[in-house]
């Protein structure tokens, strides 16, 4: 593609009615300052708006958008209706993954933008979908600019990123980059005993023609990732917006304690073998090892069998997620937690196994392309982070790098994760500002 301008956003045809998330959210503001904005930013504030109800949970303010649910195909419908109202040429890939092309995908080199649009059991509104929604109005910023790209451009919304409902993280990009095997995939059972393809066939996909896609990624010769800071890290300086060196290695490792069920008004302690004793004494070593290495590690999901109120559990099942600035403290911290654990379980006459479901090693943003984005941003902050991306799957294969936009209160994966306006339409600037720099040139 050379030259190519931007076809007009058609009017939204997917739009929402719920009440707004908060006054500090981008999509609390009036029509009149809507309409004052530049077309990037009116574009924003009005797919934001459209967006913000979907999966909404009304008691918990909280977003409940899991992988192959009503409300993520309510996501995907919407994805769609942004991509054709620009003619932009819309693709749904083998893996489930959604894109929208601007120009020729088999020219190859193309820069690619997006993030994704699924979320944590009540998560935040910023946490995914406002790199998508950026993306968005940053190629309405581009052709407002008249900028004409020498290079195809697309927005991606990759699939199950969260991992929330069949519990391994970056579905959609593993199974394209081949670090999630299909296999492997197609064994993901989630919650309700549902599997991932029994979960995909209901929603229209062919779940036998998941895996590896290595011509789809071949298109691409950069891939910039935008989302809300997960920290703090920027709160606290000037810039509303930075740039990514780093993602922490980290991994999902299930813990099985198992005891043996008995009634709990009638046992004596002494003949008890209560695999809860075992587990909380782990939660607790948990907090200390990685404390103690300056790493990260949380128990945040359990299942217990057979979860009643009056009787000595036979199985807890607890999933710790662990990370560290490099790997060799991340081994160290997981092993200390597992012998602690052991240590625990024969004290207490509990079985413990552990089966580690998930890891992803350090990713060193592509050093080039990072310096680049700095350059082109004026020396805004580079910094690391501890959470997970589709960005970090993909930095094996293509070029990869991810702008923050500023958190105040740090909190993310929560219904009070938050981000400012001006803050957000900086980000929605810097993410023009980069694909401007990157494909028209």
């Amino acid at each position: 593609m050379t030259g190519d301008s931007f076809p007009s956003p058609a009017p939204s045809r997917h739009r929402g009615s719920a009440p707004d998330p908060g006054p500090q959210s981008p999509d609390g503001l009036n029509s009149a300052r809507r309409e004052e904005r530049p077309a990037a930013g009116a574009s924003f504030h009005e797919m934001w708006r459209d967006l913000a109800p979907i999966g909404r949970n009304p008691e918990s303010g909280g977003y409940r958008r899991h992988a192959w649910t009503g409300a993520d195909a309510d996501c995907r419908a919407w994805f769609r209706a942004q991509a054709e109202s620009r003619g932009l040429a819309y693709e749904l890939d083998r893996n489930g993954n959604q894109w929208a092309w601007l120009g020729d995908p088999a020219a190859g080199d193309a820069v690619v933008t997006g993030s994704h649009l699924d979320s944590v059991p009540d998560g935040g509104a910023f946490d995914g979908p406002l790199g998508v929604v950026s993306s968005f109005a940053a190629l309405d910023g581009l052709r407002a600019r008249g900028a004409r790209p020498t290079r195809p451009l697309a927005v991606v919304n990759f699939g199950d990123e969260e991992g929330a409902r069949f519990g391994v993280a970056c579905v959609g990009s593993r199974l394209t980059a081949g670090t999630l095997t299909p296999e492997a995939a197609h064994a993901l059972r989630g919650a309700d005993g549902v599997t991932l393809p029994q979960a995909m066939e209901r929603a229209g996909l062919d779940p036998e023609a998941i895996g590896p896609d290595p011509e789809r990624l071949a298109r691409v010769g950069a891939f910039v990732e935008l989302h809300v800071e997960q920290g703090r890290a920027l709160a606290d300086t000037a810039h509303p917006v930075g740039v990514a060196s780093a993602i922490w290695p980290h991994g999902r490792w299930r813990f099985d304690f198992h005891g043996e069920a008995n009634h709990a008004g009638t046992t004596r302690v002494e003949d008890r073998r209560d695999p809860m004793l075992t587990y909380a004494n782990t939660v607790l070593a948990a907090r200390k090892k990685a404390r103690l290495a300056g790493a990260l590690a949380t128990f945040g999901k359990v299942a217990v069998e057979p979860n009643g109120v009056n009787a000595i559990a036979s199985l807890v099942r607890g999933w710790l997620d662990s990370r560290a600035a490099d790997e060799a403290t991340l081994a160290e911290v997981v092993g200390a937690i597992e012998q602690a654990a052991v240590e625990r379980g024969l004290r207490d006459g509990v079985d413990v196994r552990v089966t580690r479901e998930s890891f992803t090693p350090v990713v060193e943003f592509a050093h080039g392309l990072r310096d680049e984005l700095a350059g082109l941003l004026g020396g805004v902050p580079v910094l690391p982070t501890g959470a997970g991306h589709d960005a970090g799957i993909l930095s094996g294969t293509v070029p990869t790098a991810m702008l923050f936009v500023r958190n105040p209160t740090g909190v993310s994966h929560s219904p009070a994760e938050t981000a400012t306006e001006d803050d957000c339409l900086a980000g929605v600037t810097a993410l023009t500002d980069v694909l401007e720099g990157l494909a028209c040139r």
